[in-house]
């Protein structure tokens, strides 16, 4: 083959390979409607991904993960080995993952109670025969799945998101009930606590962004499964608002309280209640900045735990996002200030030294992981945070890739539950 025509069959394939990735600009979607990403930039970020090499990069980083979640699941409720306390298979149930048994489990005493916490030390067991690591996985694959159809229209992606949305919340022989009445129960003490809210709260809102992503018009999500799921979330809201689990929850004064909110605003702007969204976020300026973040920007909550760096990165992607939604509803967040000076970029600084890696984190972490903070730093740095935006390049790139330029919202990056 003459040197042209090797270079015309190269041609070809990078031709192809762009057109799998990028689809006609005729082709693209509508900026949606989403309550923490932001829509228009994701619509702007589409349309910029021929002409930057770096966002290219990291589109090859989503659609890896993408790929990977198409011949897994779809995931049930009703696939758990033992249905909930109360008999209904359709119940979400979830074990606490701090607790640990005692003795030895008997015929007698199957579950080996009574049992005993060990803050930060997750019990095995918690992650058999509950809900919790299914929900885990789709809330994460209807995310990358929604993102990487949008950016590349390949339909595979958009059919396997609406595939896991529809059978874990829609289909009667497989939906999950609207509400958290058995997340994180302990054996032999409680069959449900409110503290078990964070199992939806702390990524959910994955969840209602990747529905509006995929309401753009996104093949295999139909006007129907648009309804059913609007009523889902309508449903789910009631319950959250009104239980006395998620009472109890929003009276937390930790990330539990912040994750609550941060919960509560983006349901409420999913299902069309923008006033509910916008008065959660102003509320959370006297309600969680003031008494959770401290003048030197420490979260004194979270820093009497354990997994001290963990659950300080943790909170700050329940604060980020939250302001993201305050974004859509026309509260500015990131400006408040507290009557000691606190704010969220104070608290996003505090990071900053063992975060760049410029200073060993001061205070206990059992695992500690220095790129936990990239994604709050990464939005902190959007916000107009000077010390922020220098820390950006000394950054650790997480697990999977850096992918702020195509999902700029803060995601737990060392997960663990609880």
């Amino acid at each position: 083959m003459s040197g042209r025509s090797r270079a015309a069959v190269l041609l070809a394939a990078v031709v192809s390979f762009s057109a799998v990735l990028v689809p006609s600009a005729h082709a693209a979607p509508k900026a949606p409607r989403t309550a923490v990403l932001d829509g228009a930039r994701l619509q702007q970020t589409r349309a910029r991904l021929d002409r930057d090499p770096q966002l290219r990069r990291a589109l090859e980083d989503l659609t890896a993960r993408a790929d990977s979640w198409l011949d897994q699941g779809p995931w049930t409720v009703v696939d758990k080995p033992k249905p909930a306390p109360g008999g209904d298979v359709h119940d979400y149930l979830s074990q606490a993952p701090y607790w640990w048994p005692t003795t030895t489990p008997t015929a007698d005493n199957p579950w080996g109670c009574p049992y005993v916490q060990r803050d930060g030390q997750r019990n095995p067991e918690v992650d058999s025969g509950t809900d919790r690591q299914d929900v885990e996985k789709v809330f994460d694959s209807a995310y990358d799945l929604s993102l990487a159809w949008y950016y590349t229209g390949r339909r595979s992606y958009a059919e396997k998101a609406g595939q896991i949305l529809r059978t874990w919340f829609l289909d009667p022989a497989t939906r999950m009930n609207p509400d958290l009445d058995h997340a994180q129960f302990i054996p032999c003490k409680y069959d449900g606590r409110a503290i078990g809210i964070i199992d939806f709260s702390q990524s959910y809102t994955s969840v209602l962004d990747a529905q509006a992503i995929l309401a753009t018009g996104a093949p295999g999500w139909s006007s129907g499964d648009r309804t059913a799921m609007s009523k889902w979330n309508t449903d789910f809201l009631g319950w959250l608002k009104n239980s006395d689990f998620g009472r109890q929850e929003g009276a937390a004064a930790n990330n539990h309280g912040t994750f609550y909110d941060m919960q509560l605003a983006a349901l409420a702007y999913a299902t069309g209640d923008t006033a509910l969204a916008r008065r959660t976020v102003l509320d959370a300026r006297s309600r969680r900045i003031d008494p959770q973040i401290a003048a030197d920007g420490s979260q004194p909550q979270e820093l009497a735990r354990t997994r001290s760096w963990h659950y300080s990165t943790f909170d700050l992607v329940a604060y980020t996002r939250l302001a993201a939604i305050g974004r859509q509803v026309g509260v500015d967040l990131w400006s408040y200030r507290g009557p000691d000076g606190q704010s969220m970029f104070k608290a996003v600084d505090y990071l900053l030294p063992a975060a760049t890696g410029s200073a060993a984190w001061p205070h206990p972490e059992l695992e500690f992981h220095r790129y936990a903070a990239s994604d709050v730093v990464h939005a902190a740095a959007d916000a107009g945070d000077r010390a922020a935006r220098a820390a950006v390049p000394k950054l650790q790139t997480p697990p999977g890739g850096d992918l702020w330029a195509l999902r700029p919202a803060a995601e737990q990056l060392d997960s663990i539950a609880g």
